[in-house]
This record gives structure tokens, sequence and C-alpha cells, in this order.
């Protein structure tokens, strides 16, 4: 089994810039590819990013492409969010989830109970 724990979220103005963590514990997480989804109050989890198990490979929701930045430390099996230039609707619960390659939450097998992020105008 998998454990993941996110960390980092806070309240923010927008503008400003946050970063998440994604600790996982239990096993290694080197094998799998991460990915990091939010909810947003009323809304449906939707897709964030994902990286692939070396790192090398990442794709991004449009909604964050170039202001989000994923990335992973297979050493400390951690998983990270850089997100900068943050406005009111990246404003949401932030889910880390570990499993194969996609962008839909059933290729993900194990989550973590998230992190709420909010973004103050």
């Amino acid at each position: 089994q998998v454990q993941l724990v996110e960390s980092g979220g806070g309240l923010v103005q927008a503008g400003n810039s946050l970063r998440l963590s994604c600790a996982a514990s239990g096993r290694s997480v080197s094998n799998y590819a991460m990915g990091w989804f939010r909810q947003a109050p009323g809304k449906e989890r939707e897709f964030v990013t994902t990286i692939g198990w070396s790192g090398a490979n990442v794709y991004y929701a449009d909604s964050v492409k170039g202001r989000f930045t994923i990335s992973r430390d297979n050493a400390k099996n951690i998983v990270y969010l850089q997100m900068n230039s943050l406005k009111p609707e990246d404003t949401a619960v932030y889910y880390c989830a570990a499993g194969t390659w996609g962008t839909t939450r059933r290729t993900y097998y194990y989550w973590g109970q998230g992190t709420q992020v909010t973004v103050s105008s």
C-alpha cells in the first residue's frame, strides 16, 4: 500500500506562489506516474498535472500551463507542485495521486487526503 500526504496549502493573494508537497510512504512510488488533481466547492475533481516515473514526461491542464510546475524526487519519495501567478479560480482542495500515466481519476490507484489552497483577489 502507498500512503500519500499533501502539505503546503494555505491562503495567498492573487499573483503569489505556493509550493505543494506530496510525501509518499509504505512503498516507493518511483515506478508510478504521479498526478495532481483539484476540486473546487460544488465542482468535480479535475486533472491538474501529471509526471512520469522518471520525471522526463510531464503534462498540464491548459488552465495551469505556464504557471504550475510539477517535479519529483524519487530518492525522497516526494512530488512537488510549484504554483506561480495564482488566481482566485485556482482555489480548491488539491489532491496528490499515484498510478499510471493519464489525466483521468481512474488511472490512479492511490490518493492523498488533500490540502486546501485559497487564493484571494
